[in-house]
């Protein structure tokens, strides 16, 4: 199909036909559909705020209770929370300084969610390794 040329004055446009999907795809369904997904799915977000779900804790803590994480990935993981607003820090002036962390207001409306997804894991996640097995015996 040839596009359409219109002149105003002295100026030429081309009008830009855009396609729209009947069917949008489940992330593009939502403009922040796709950021919380990927913000729940990593692994250090999920144990980070299970721990602080329990209460306030110290970085020496949180590096204890989530167990087999950097503390690179650990910072990281932190400085991102606090970024998106899910986790506080607060700093005490002593010697050495002491740091804590705890979950904020919005970050609590995440333990439920998480809580009920570990939940699930508990209950099925069985179910999921004889599907794998079964699948892995057929492809042999």
């Amino acid at each position: 199909m040839k596009p359409t040329v219109m002149q105003v004055g002295t100026h030429l446009y081309v009008p830009l036909i855009l396609k729209v999907d009947r069917y949008p795809s489940i992330l593009n369904s939502h403009p922040y559909l796709r950021q919380t997904l990927e913000l729940v799915s990593d692994k250090w977000v999920t144990a980070v705020v299970y721990v602080l779900s329990h209460g306030t804790k110290r970085y020496g803590e949180l590096q204890r209770e989530v167990g087999d994480v950097s503390q690179r990935m650990l910072t990281r993981t932190l400085r991102n929370l606090e970024r998106d607003g899910l986790v506080k820090r607060k700093v005490y002036s002593t010697i050495p300084p002491t740091v804590e962390y705890s979950l904020t207001a919005l970050g609590e409306t995440l333990v439920e969610p998480l809580r009920s997804l570990c939940q699930w894991s508990i209950v099925h996640f069985h179910e999921v390794e004889i599907a794998r097995e079964s699948m892995d015996n057929q492809m042999e």
